[in-house]
């Protein structure tokens, strides 16, 4: 094995092969959605039970199934796609007559705008179960599962808790009756991989005080991780303003409630819409596929750390290599409850949200901050720690000169959450196979003075923005930031619910 720790490469390979097609609305109608007990079309979501009801007869039905997809992912190969993630057109194509089947009216719908529409003489409704090849009608629906009293409740805890540094006009003006249940696009991806990885890892032997400096023996390892890697349900956003954010908008946060429960999606019905918004998907799957490559790639180095625990150091990867071998690919609305407030700064103006997985209540938000009043505590605290710096007789006592920094980091990233997103390297359900390692011990180090491995690189993401790279890249490589990170989580413990 090479030794060298300086160089990483990075290659994937896909298989394409052709492209097999699923068509997922089968047996799928336009016009009506009727109840098979009594004909009606009035029917909506129970959220108690997650069935579709008739809201005349009051009967429940379940919800249908997809069928036609792998469902071992480990024998996947090359490359699915359902009818749902076919590519968008934008043309008159997506505007629909439906002709009424109870008073025989014609009604026109534009499915770029909306999947359901009432008859405007009889009032029955009229909805789009089957695609339209226009991208508007996806593959799969999560229904709703908490209340909306529920979801009012969640974003009220959260910003209950930060009321002290809130703006005084978001104060006065913040109430949840204005909360809307949105189905947002999502393109959802199953991989088939190979993954091999080679390098050097290191870990700690003994540790040295020196006056103001610390030193470390460490023993070297020549490492290798080889393995077969099954990826469920990498959920990426399909809407373009929302994978790509806006300087105006925290819409990130939308982002950071992810994980959802996928596997409960059932086959679309246009009325699981109804009571609530939805948005379009506006990305191909084209568009999106050099970011579930990259999002791959990080899911295998981060599952190759699950067996590398010993090395507290870290590992430098000289070699990555992450073949798929097989995909697929499936579009989805997922429910999320959302409040929104707009601040007006000057001749400008930010959109905060907060946001509620609308499944499992995890809440993920943005306030608005009173600056003068966070700027003049932090300066209060600053003033207390040079104080403590020069009066305290401690090795560290520099780090005193830091807490108004600190104070003030810690409360703006947990009012703004400014640099939250999704997890998905380590929250994406996976299965690991056929894991094959080597450890060789190579060689024994004494006094290194840096906490970590030299081009530590076991924990990159490259599908990662760029501001949470950074701010991710220094409380790696920072002791002080650390620290600073472990008490930021303790701080906000509890808050995602």
């Amino acid at each position: 094995m090479d030794n060298s720790n300086s160089v990483t490469s990075n290659t994937t390979n896909i298989n394409t092969e052709d492209t097999k097609v699923i068509q997922t609305d089968v047996g799928a109608k336009d016009g009506q959605e009727k109840c098979p007990k009594c004909g009606s079309t009035d029917i909506t979501l129970n959220v108690n039970t997650g069935k579709l009801r008739c809201d005349f007869c009051r009967f429940e039905f379940e919800p249908q199934k997809v069928e036609g997809l792998e469902k071992d992912i480990s024998k996947l190969n090359g490359t699915i796609q359902t009818s749902g993630v076919q590519n968008i057109v934008a043309d008159s194509k997506s505007v629909v007559t439906f002709k009424c089947s109870s008073c025989g009216a014609e009604v026109v719908v534009d499915t770029a705008e909306a999947s359901q529409a009432r008859c405007h003489w009889c009032r029955n409704m009229l909805s789009v179960n089957q695609q339209v090849p226009n991208g508007s009608i996806p593959d799969f629906v999560l229904p709703f599962k908490v209340k909306k009293e529920e979801a009012k409740q969640e974003i009220e805890k959260f910003v209950g808790k930060r009321k002290f540094f809130a703006n005084p006009t978001f104060r006065k003006e913040f109430t949840t009756e204005n909360i809307m249940g949105v189905y947002f696009p999502y393109i959802l991806v199953d991989i088939n991989s190979h993954s091999s990885f080679s390098g050097l890892a290191e870990k700690t032997l003994r540790t040295h005080y020196h006056d103001n400096n610390t030193t470390y023996d460490v023993s070297q390892y020549n490492v290798e991780r080889e393995f077969d890697l099954s990826i469920n349900g990498l959920t990426i956003e399909s809407n373009s303003k929302r994978l790509n954010g806006s300087s105006n908008e925290t819409s990130n946060i939308i982002n950071a409630i992810m994980p959802f429960d996928v596997d409960n999606c059932v086959k679309y019905d246009s009325n699981f819409l109804k009571g609530y918004t939805s948005e379009k998907r506006d990305l191909n799957v084209d568009q999106v596929k050099g970011l579930i490559k990259n999002e791959a790639e990080d899911i295998a180095r981060f599952s190759a750390n699950e067996s590398l625990t010993d090395y507290d150091r870290g590992v430098s990867w000289a070699s990555q290599n992450v073949e798929i071998k097989g995909e697929q690919w499936e579009s989805a609305y997922l429910p999320v409850w959302l409040y929104s407030y707009q601040q007006i700064k000057g001749d400008k103006s930010i959109l905060h949200y907060v946001a509620v997985n609308a499944r499992t209540k995890e809440t993920i938000g943005s306030v608005p901050i009173h600056m003068p009043k966070l700027i003049a505590v932090s300066a209060l605290v600053e003033a207390l720690g040079i104080f403590l710096m020069l009066n305290v007789d401690w090795d560290y006592s520099f780090v005193f000169a830091l807490l108004g920094i600190i104070f003030f980091a810690i409360n703006y990233f947990n009012y703004r959450n400014s640099n939250a997103r999704n997890t998905y390297e380590t929250e994406t359900k996976k299965e690991i196979r056929n894991l094959r390692k080597v450890d060789n011990f190579y060689r024994e180090r004494n006094n290194v003075s840096s906490p970590y491995i030299s081009n530590q690189n076991n924990k990159n993401l490259s599908g990662q923005d760029t501001t949470s790279q950074v701010i991710n890249s220094l409380m790696k490589n920072s002791s002080v930031m650390k620290e600073f990170n472990e008490f930021n989580n303790l701080v906000n413990k509890g808050d995602k619910k």
